[in-house]
């Protein structure tokens, strides 16, 4: 199947109030072009580079999400135009988009990612780590980053229960996060990221409202 009949099936089986980040990472804008032509809009890299060569090439009313780790020094380079970065682990990383965000006077969010697989090669905080950073004077004192919502992977297992209970940890944590977020920081907590390729069904079905799919879009990487 072609790529624009792979979105086109996806757009269908999706509820409205999930969100598909098509994960477009190591993929020709070739590819991408088709997967805009199609009407596809929102669009993942992991690589921030990457992401800027495809952003200076492509159409500019995509919106360009950050979902791979992120270092430091490279925050610069994708500043003027990212919309959302997933993967924020630490308050140093949210210290530095909020400096790079007002050096390009614009306001960046940013969903925090909590670790809860059981895998150690998964970044992430606690819930206990990202409670506290959201409470913290440090953090009320950023005005160019706006916390939105949640992010996390699963452990990469056939095991769909153990996934299901992850999930469900998660979504826990969003739920609880959001009654609270009016006392954290004034913003909205309103988005939950979890759920790729191969879980992104059993995501759904625990509370996932943004999911990020690559190779069921755009096929197998090489």
């Amino acid at each position: 199947m072609t790529i624009s009949e792979n979105l086109k099936n996806f757009k269908n089986e999706l509820p409205d109030n999930v969100t598909l980040v098509a994960v477009s990472k190591t993929k020709p804008v070739s590819d991408l072009m088709e997967a805009y032509n199609a009407g596809q809009r929102v669009f993942g890299e992991n690589k921030i580079q990457e992401m800027e060569s495809k952003w200076q090439e492509m159409p500019k009313d995509i919106e360009w999400h950050m979902i791979g780790h992120v270092q430091r020094n490279k925050v610069k380079y994708m500043a003027p135009f990212v919309n959302l970065i997933h993967a924020v682990d630490s308050f140093k990383l949210l210290k530095e988009i909020d400096k790079e965000a007002e050096k390009n006077e614009r306001t960046i969010a940013c969903l925090l990612q909590i670790k809860i697989a059981e895998e150690d090669s998964k970044f992430g905080m606690d819930e206990a780590d990202a409670a506290s950073l959201l409470s913290s004077e440090e953090f009320k004192k950023l005005q160019n980053v706006e916390v939105i919502g949640l992010m996390g992977m699963a452990t990469f297992t056939d095991d769909e229960k153990q996934v299901s209970e992850e999930f469900q940890k998660l979504k826990k944590i969003y739920d609880k996060f959001r009654i609270q977020a009016g006392q954290f920081s004034g913003s909205e907590f309103k988005v939950l990221s979890m759920g790729m390729s191969g879980d992104y069904k059993l995501a759904i079905e625990n509370g996932s409202n943004m999911i990020r799919v690559g190779s069921a879009i755009f096929g197998e990487r090489n």
